[in-house]
């Protein structure tokens, strides 16, 4: 009977250390899991906060864009005249030429290297 105790702890012993190791590998693989997650979500908070950035900086810009200081000075470079101003028109001067339009001579159409030796050996 003694033996038979005996053996029982023993048996009990390596059962309980088999558990043990199993409880601590599966342990490992979780904080593994939990350190893969934690990068994760730092790489997303990170995104985030680049995502936020951006919106910022683009509301900026409209708000910028469509002040009412930016608005009128584009207008005023496009010659577009606001309530109130008298739009005035340059005349030139009596006996002045109008200025000659001088068209533009289009570009020589460019020859292939071979449409070169072509001209230059047969035709005359």
């Amino acid at each position: 009977m003694k033996l038979w105790r005996n053996s029982m702890k023993e048996i009990a012993i390596v059962i309980g250390v088999i558990v043990l190791v199993f409880l601590v590998m599966d342990y490992n693989t979780r904080l593994e899991k939990l350190n893969q997650l934690n990068e994760k979500a730092l790489t997303a908070r990170a995104e985030a906060t680049q995502a936020m950035q951006t919106q910022v900086a683009l509301q900026t810009q409209i708000a910028i864009a469509t002040s009412d200081p930016v608005t009128e000075g584009e207008a005023r470079k496009n010659g577009e005249i606001q309530e109130g101003d008298q739009l005035i028109i340059p005349m030139p001067a009596p006996g002045t030429l109008p200025m000659e339009i001088i068209p533009s001579t289009p570009a020589p159409e460019r020859l292939m290297k071979w449409q070169i030796w072509y001209a230059l050996f047969f035709e005359r």
